[in-house]
């Protein structure tokens, strides 16, 4: 996408398969990172790297499972991805931090924690 091209808001809701309405909450949700710009009669209009900030938004929300705070937080921060790409390298050193942290963790505090957890499973049958 040309990064002087501006799409509507129907051009973008159609392209993320994304309704109009959603687009126009997140803008409200995410002000900084989302600004269309506006046009005659109020209407929406906007730019390439908008649109990208917007996929990259509908990725985290729907195929990763963040929240709107997570995104906002994201945001914050200063560490929204730029790309789908980045998104999946994340989750991929994301995992292997996990993978790694779990190998180091003494079995006997997680066999204590899945014991205290039966336990307390049993005692909530039992009220």
């Amino acid at each position: 996408m040309d990064s002087e091209y501006f799409a509507s808001i129907n051009e973008v809701s159609k392209r993320l398969s994304i309704p109009a309405h959603t687009l126009r909450y997140w803008e409200k949700q995410f002000p900084v990172a989302i600004r269309p710009t506006t046009g005659a009669g109020g209407r929406r209009y906007y730019r390439a790297e908008t649109v990208e900030r917007l996929v990259v938004i509908r990725d985290l929300l729907y195929k990763h499972g963040l929240t709107i705070a997570g995104v906002k937080k994201l945001l914050r921060d200063g560490k929204l991805p730029t790309s789908a790409d980045e998104i999946m390298r994340t989750a991929h050193v994301s995992a292997q931090n996990v993978t790694e942290s779990v190998s180091n963790v003494d079995k006997s505090y997680v066999d204590l924690a899945i014991a205290t957890l039966e336990r307390a499973r049993d005692l909530l049958k039992d009220s």
